[in-house]
């Protein structure tokens, strides 16, 4: 299904209710009767992740007070979106960034559907993290932006440090850090907290949580991010 599938199929019937409802009630009322037959079966949490992270996009591309074309790019290549749909999604990202409701509550909305899923949660977190850093500079402002969303999903200050730890490249990150775990922690606690996070953020198993897979590339690229923690320490700590 295309991402315009999936906002337009989950739309259509859906009394959502909040910022995100009204979004996609705005597209689907916008584009009625224009949407593709791959619209046909989204999910409503397809549809309510793919809404409420394009609606973190667009805030987040203005969070350092300029939306650059490196960012626009970044994000439609992160949502993988084809030529044929480059209009449509346009109008959704422009439809978000103009609308007066502030991030806070897109963000909060995200919560309250993914709440038991802070996999999905934290790659939305990811997503926002490529967006950041997509003109090679990560504006103070957009650090604190992504504190904020990390904020808003209950994610503590130690979760929040993995979780940029893993974007910050394999010849600048603490490899410990992006695992989760301490210097100290033993072979055994590094070996758990590996296979918990291969687990959690395995591309699979987000897909069937509600993450379009459109997005999928940033989960693969996280599990590179944990992979080569785990080599790191491995080669390090010479465990087998």
């Amino acid at each position: 299904m295309s991402i315009w599938g999936t906002i337009i199929g989950g739309a259509a019937g859906m009394a959502l209710g909040g910022p995100i409802g009204a979004l996609l009630g705005a597209a689907a009322v916008h584009y009625a009767g224009k949407a593709s037959k791959s619209a046909v079966g989204a999910s409503t949490e397809q549809a309510v992740f793919a809404a409420g992270f394009i609606a973190l996009c667009a805030k987040m591309a203005k969070a350092d007070g300029v939306v650059t074309r490196d960012e626009i790019n970044v994000f439609k290549k992160a949502f993988h979106v084809p030529q044929s749909e480059v209009k449509r999604v346009g109008w959704f990202f422009d439809m978000a960034k103009k609308e007066v409701a502030g991030f806070e509550g897109y963000a909060t909305q995200l919560y309250r559907q993914f709440h038991n899923q802070p996999a999905v949660l934290e790659q939305v977190i990811d997503l926002l993290f490529h967006i950041a850093m997509a003109d090679g500079v990560m504006h103070p402002a957009e650090m604190d932006y992504l504190h904020e969303v990390a904020r808003i999903f209950r994610f503590p200050e130690n979760e929040f440090a993995r979780i940029k730890e893993s974007h910050m490249g394999p010849d600048e990150s603490d490899p410990y850090t992006v695992l989760g775990v301490s210097h100290d922690a033993s072979d055994k606690e590094i070996k758990s907290a590996y296979r918990k996070q291969i687990k959690e953020h395995h591309p699979d198993l987000l897909m069937a949580q509600g993450v379009p897979e459109e997005l999928i590339d940033v989960a693969n690229e996280k599990m590179t991010a944990i992979n080569d923690a785990y080599d790191k320490i491995c080669k390090i700590r010479n465990i087998k």
